[in-house]
């Protein structure tokens, strides 16, 4: 799996103004990755990443905008990369979009709204609710860390544990 990035929005430049080029763009883009993709039996991720906070001038805003983006490319090898942290500042409504979205998902990364931090710091985000939740649809992908723990890794993974004696499980995740 490889992310494709969707590119920024040029400096000084009046987002609607360029918007339709820009996705012209992007869709001609993506089909030729794609293309290259499937022969070496890959798969291909857009992230929408948020404009309101992280970067505003970065062209992939929502899993709506994405969505739309994957059907007009048309490839079957290229898949929606579900950042909940962005999503939740766009869009909120976290279970409504990755019931709508889940069969163009091929990777979830997470982190805590506001701080990007792991998912047990205080914030927005219910990650028990939101884990069960990805059960519950049949997820069976990876769950990418993106945040920036607090403390060192090992220390930053610790939510990990909890969750997994939560749940009944070893360490590692799996049965008992």
């Amino acid at each position: 799996r490889i992310h494709l990035m969707a590119g920024r929005v040029p400096l000084g430049a009046d987002r609607a103004a360029v918007a339709g080029e820009m996705e012209t763009t992007f869709v001609e883009n993506l089909r030729y990755a794609a293309d290259l993709l499937a022969q070496e039996g890959m798969i291909g991720l857009v992230e929408p990443i948020n404009n309101r906070i992280t970067d505003p001038r970065y062209f992939l805003n929502t899993p709506h905008q994405a969505a739309a983006i994957l059907e007009k490319v048309g490839r079957p090898n290229l898949k929606l990369q579900l950042d909940l942290f962005h999503c939740q500042i766009m869009d909120g409504n976290l279970s409504r979009n990755l019931e709508t979205y889940f069969p163009l998902i091929g990777h979830i990364q997470i982190a805590q709204v506001p701080g990007r931090h792991e998912p047990d710091s205080p914030g927005e985000l219910n990650f028990s609710y939101i884990f069960e939740f990805l059960e519950s649809l049949g997820y069976t992908g990876y769950v990418g860390c993106e945040y920036a723990p607090k403390g060192d890794t090992l220390e930053g993974l610790g939510w990990l544990r909890s969750y997994w004696e939560s749940r009944g499980l070893q360490h590692g995740g799996t049965s008992k």
